[in-house]
């Protein structure tokens, strides 16, 4: 049992408590951002706009900076997304829609270049050297590519979500963050939740635009 909370509090022995509260509060609102996502709440941004600022703010102070550029981007990209989400596309509402050839282009153009840049960062400071650094060179691309597709209110940024928790859930428990690790499984199960109401959705708004 001993190993088992030490796994989980050895990363966090020599860290300020302000910094371990900022991590808590960022995770729970990163997850209620998620579950919010789910619902098709606009609330999804606001709350998400919180976890970013704080890790953008953490990563930050311990000189992380592909993380810090990383939660540049996924603050950038919930103000877009809330914007998205809120305005009028076309005369009317976005809604929730599949992603159409051209949309498929773009996302992978925005991995290739996630990882280009996230390869970029690891060299100039001379650390790709390490299994792990490959994994979050996947995971960040495939993470932007949901990002955007998210803010488009495209249905399969949920597929994308699910891919880079699955592998995140074994990455982080190999860097020893178990706190990361749970997060991660709680956001894998929101993420299949959240695919299956966003395409439940989907397939009755024929029959809604009927009545």
């Amino acid at each position: 049992m001993n190993q088992i909370f030490d796994f989980f509090l050895e990363p966090y022995r020599s860290a300020e408590t302000i910094d371990i509260v900022l991590e808590i509060i960022a995770v729970i609102f990163g997850v209620l951002g998620v579950w919010y996502g789910k619902k098709e709440n606009i609330l999804v941004y606001p709350l998400g706009l919180i976890n970013t600022t704080i890790f953008t703010y953490l990563c930050l102070k311990f000189s992380l900076y592909g993380d810090f550029f990383i939660n540049i981007y996924y603050t950038l990209m919930s103000i877009y997304g809330w914007y998205m989400w809120t305005t009028l596309v076309t005369g009317k509402q976005i809604g929730i829609t599949t992603s159409t050839k051209k949309d498929w282009l773009k996302t992978m153009v925005i991995f290739m270049l996630t990882a280009l840049f996230i390869i970029g960062v690891y060299l100039y400071f001379n650390r790709f050297d390490r299994a792990t650094d490959y994994f979050d060179t996947v995971t960040t691309g495939v993470a932007f590519a949901a990002m955007w597709l998210m803010a488009n209110k495209k249905i399969e940024h949920w597929l994308l979500w699910i891919i880079v928790n699955i592998i995140s859930i074994p990455l982080y428990y190999v860097k020893g963050l178990g706190f990361s690790m749970i997060q991660f499984i709680i956001l894998l199960i929101i993420a299949i939740q959240g695919y299956k109401e966003w395409k439940k959705h989907l397939n009755n708004i024929p029959a809604t635009a009927l009545k």
